[in-house]
């Protein structure tokens, strides 16, 4: 009989020490694993994290042009309602997007719903591809309604 320690057990046949002494399996290298779109999924929702982080500091700058005067908030929206503004709002509408929809999959995936393969599948597609024709959406509406133009 072996114990958990045994390095028979180990399913790689690789071990290595932890700083207690005790042996452990050697995790995979990212080359051993074939890519998922779940890796996706989770790789974009560390990077949309970071960019919402951006949209926080252009959402301070607004409001510090706001603080600093009319001419000072004029001279902001002038800057947001520019070709390079609405990109970044897109981007950043993007953004909105796709951490609502992570969000979502996170949500039902702390439920206990969704682990199985078919369905972390299907959420995970849904919060990488959904939020590029969502903003898309988002953005058509805002031009045809008239609340914003070039």
């Amino acid at each position: 009989m072996t114990s958990s320690n045994d390095p028979t057990d180990a399913q790689t046949g690789r071990l290595v020490l932890q700083p207690n002494g005790r042996p452990r399996p050697l995790s995979p290298h990212l080359q051993v694993w074939r890519w998922h779109v779940t890796m996706t999924a989770s790789i974009l929702f560390r990077v949309t994290i970071g960019a919402a982080t951006v949209a926080a500091a252009i959402l301070v700058a607004g409001l510090g042009a706001l603080a600093f005067g009319p001419d000072a908030y004029a001279t902001a929206m002038g800057l947001m309602g520019s070709p390079l503004g609405l990109l970044v709002g897109f981007g950043l509408t993007v953004v909105l997007f796709s951490l609502l929809l992570n969000g979502g999959r996170h949500l039902i995936n702390d439920a206990g719903q969704g682990l199985t393969i078919a369905p972390a599948n299907l959420l995970s597609n849904i919060a990488v591809w959904g939020p590029v024709p969502l903003a898309v959406l988002f953005w058509v509406l805002l031009f045809a309604s008239g609340r914003v133009s070039l």
